[in-house]
C-alpha cells in the first residue's frame, strides 16, 4: 500500500511546491496581462491568445515558486510561515524543484512559440527578470521593484502577441509595443510595490533577524503611507493611460471599485498586524480583477 500511495504523495508535494491551493499569486499576474491583452486587441483577443496567457501565467508563476523556494531555502527554515515548504523541509530536493521549475517554464515557452517573434523575444527577457528576483533581496533595499517588473511583464508581451508581425529584432518589438504599454508596466509596478510591501510587513520581525532586505524595512514607519501612495500612483496612472487609449466611463467604474478596495486595505494594514497585512495581500487580486472588469465591460459596451 505504501508503494501505491508514494506517487500520489509525491504529486501532492509538487502541488504544494507550486502553491496550487493558493491561486492568488497567479491571479495577481493574470489580471494586468489580460487587461493589456484586451486593450491591445481592441476587445476580445481570440481564444488562442486568451489560452496562451491564462495557461502561461499559471505555468510561469508555478515555475517562479520553484526557483524562489530553492533560492530562499536557508532563509525560509527560520520563518514560521515558510518553514514547512517542501524544499525548505527537505521533502522535495533542490534538484527536483529545479527540474520541475525548468519543465514548467519550458511548457510556458512552448505556448509563447505559438504567437510571434516580438512576444517570443520579450518572453526571454521576462524570464531573466523572474530568475533574478529571488536574489535581489540580498542586495537591493527594495527588491519588490524587481518583482514589480517581473509581475508586470505580461503587459508588453500582451501588446506584442496581439500586434506583432512575423519580423524579428528590436524593431519588431518597437513596432508592436507602443509607449503606452511600457507606461502601463510602470504603473502596474506601483501596484506590485503596494501588495508586496503588505506581504513584507507580515514577516518584518523575521526579516530583521535574518538580514533580508525588503521594502517594509526600508520604508520603516512610513510603510503604510507608502503603500497607499503606491495604490494611488497605480490607479491614477492606469486611469490616465486607459483614457488615452480610448477607454471610457465603464472603465472608470472599474477603477473606482479598485480604489474603494485600496481604501479598505488601509483599514487592514494601518495597525500593522500580521493577520491584517496578510489578508490585504491575499485579497489584492480582487483589486486587479476590478480593473480588468472595467476594461472588459468597456469593450463589451462598445461592441468590441
Amino acid at each position: 500500500m505504501t508503494a501505491l500511495h508514494a506517487p500520489t504523495s509525491r504529486f501532492a508535494l509538487y502541488l504544494d511546491l507550486i502553491r496550487w491551493d493558493r491561486p492568488a499569486g497567479w491571479l495577481l499576474l493574470l489580471w494586468p496581462s489580460l487587461s493589456a491583452l484586451w486593450i491591445a486587441a481592441g476587445g476580445f483577443p481570440g481564444w488562442h491568445l486568451l489560452g496562451v496567457f491564462v495557461l502561461g501565467t499559471i505555468l510561469m508563476r508555478s515555475a517562479g515558486c520553484c526557483i524562489n523556494d530553492v533560492a530562499d531555502r536557508e532563509f525560509d527554515r527560520h520563518v514560521k510561515r515558510t518553514a514547512r515548504r517542501p524544499v525548505t523541509s527537505g521533502t522535495v530536493s533542490v534538484a527536483e524543484a529545479l527540474w520541475l521549475g525548468a519543465s514548467l517554464a519550458l511548457l510556458a515557452f512552448l505556448l509563447v512559440l505559438s504567437t510571434n517573434p516580438a512576444a517570443i523575444q520579450l518572453s526571454a527577457l521576462g524570464l531573466a527578470v523572474s530568475i533574478g528576483y529571488p536574489f535581489a533581496k540580498r542586495v537591493l533595499a527594495m527588491p519588490q521593484a524587481v518583482l514589480g517588473v517581473a509581475f508586470s511583464f505580461g503587459i508588453p508581451m500582451a501588446f506584442a502577441a496581439a500586434l506583432g508581425s512575423g519580423e524579428w529584432g528590436l524593431g519588431a518589438i518597437s513596432d508592436a509595443v507602443p509607449p503606452q504599454a511600457w507606461w502601463l508596466l510602470l504603473g502596474n509596478l506601483f501596484w506590485v510595490l503596494a501588495y508586496d510591501t503588505e506581504y513584507a510587513m507580515v514577516d518584518r520581525d523575521d526579516d530583521v533577524r535574518l538580514g533580508i532586505k525588503t521594502s517594509a524595512l526600508t520604508l520603516g514607519r512610513f510603510d503604510v503611507a507608502a503603500v497607499m501612495a503606491f495604490y494611488a500612483l497605480y490607479l491614477l496612472s492606469w486611469t490616465w493611460l486607459g483614457l488615452s487609449l480610448g477607454l471610457g466611463r465603464v472603465y472608470l467604474l472599474g477603477i473606482a471599485v479598485a480604489a474603494l478596495q485600496a481604501l479598505w486595505h488601509y483599514r487592514l494594514i494601518r495597525t500593522r498586524t500580521r493577520d491584517g497585512c496578510f489578508k490585504a495581500f491575499r485579497l489584492n487580486h480582487w483589486l486587479g480583477f476590478a480593473v480588468f472588469s472595467g476594461v472588459l465591460l468597456d469593450a463589451l459596451q462598445r461592441g468590441r
